[in-house]
């Protein structure tokens, strides 16, 4: 799987706060916040289905990828995906070590699966 996807019990909005908070302890910081919906609405298209795109960064590891390979540079910053299906609240992103294997540098694959371990944690944080 090229993500990493799970559910949550909270609604869409409290599930971006305490998702926030958990990236924030682990070093990440929210560059900007993107309500999908919001936008295609906006533009006058028919979305209704919620989902709010967070692109997050921890400088020192962008730092230390693009520091080992500059093409990582695609791949930046890191999405996270929070949205409901079906009456779920769901959290998601695309898998780093995914996305950097396509560069097939091994010394970024482990760079990336560290990331995507600490990512992953901060997401599991807002299931409890």
């Amino acid at each position: 799987m090229f993500h990493y996807t799970v559910d949550v019990a909270t609604d869409l909005n409290e599930t971006i706060e305490r998702l926030e908070e958990s990236l924030k302890q682990e070093g990440f910081g929210v560059l900007w916040r993107f309500s999908v919906t919001e936008k295609l609405q906006e533009k006058g298209l028919e979305f209704s289905t919620p989902m709010v795109i967070l692109e997050v960064c921890n400088p020192q590891e962008a730092a230390r990828v693009l520091n080992e390979n500059v093409l990582v540079g695609y791949f930046l910053p890191c999405k996270i995906v929070v949205y409901q299906e079906n009456g779920t609240t769901k959290i998601g992103m695309p898998k780093p070590t995914m996305l950097v294997g396509m560069v097939n540098d091994p010394a970024l694959k482990e760079l990336a699966a560290d990331i995507e371990k600490r990512l992953a944690a901060c997401i599991d944080q807002c299931r409890q």
